[in-house]
């Protein structure tokens, strides 16, 4: 992977937004616009993922994470940028 930028994206769609993609959203963008992640991710907001039972949704990689929260995302972008430093 080395220093590609990795795409983290976060389903906006109806039931998202009342499970808690819309506090989510702005979460992420805070976690992203620290120092240590800048420029390493970059967050898309996407239409319905047709998960809406599992809410919020959020991929990353080759993940998909239901339920989502924000402890998970950062511990999912830990990893990432862990893999990144083994490798690069």
């Amino acid at each position: 992977m080395g220093s590609e930028r990795q795409f983290l994206f976060l389903c906006q769609g109806k039931d998202c937004k009342k499970l808690g993609a819309k506090l989510l959203k702005k979460e992420i963008k805070s976690l992203l616009q620290a120092k240590l992640h800048r420029g390493k991710f970059q967050l898309v907001l996407t239409k319905c993922m047709d998960r809406c039972k599992s809410g919020p949704i959020c991929a990353l990689g080759n993940e998909v994470l239901k339920r989502v929260s924000i402890r998970d995302i950062e511990k999912k972008i830990k990893e990432a940028t862990s893999l990144d430093s083994q490798q690069g």
